[in-house]
């Protein structure tokens, strides 16, 4: 398992293949001009900030607060589709 400072301390390219194979896409939202994606990765948060012609990973601290983290995505989650199951 990857360690949160191991993963900030990879270079972009893998972090990228890091996440594309071991991460989990939790939701999706728009802010300006950007597309943020949230992913779950070891039991972290990481973010992609893609806009036009640049794409920016940040991730989160283990010790960062979930809910907050989350909040900024509750509008594009649909609860529906867990209710229906």
């Amino acid at each position: 398992m990857l360690e949160y400072s191991m993963f900030d301390r990879l270079p972009f390219r893998s972090q990228t293949e890091t996440l594309a194979k071991h991460g989990t896409l939790l939701a999706r939202r728009s802010y300006n001009n950007w597309t943020v994606t949230l992913y779950t990765l070891n039991n972290s948060f990481v973010e992609v900030w893609s806009g036009n012609e640049i794409e920016v990973m940040s991730s989160f601290k283990n010790s960062a607060n979930a809910i907050a983290i989350l909040e900024p995505y509750t509008d594009a989650i649909d609860v529906q589709d867990f209710l229906d199951s």
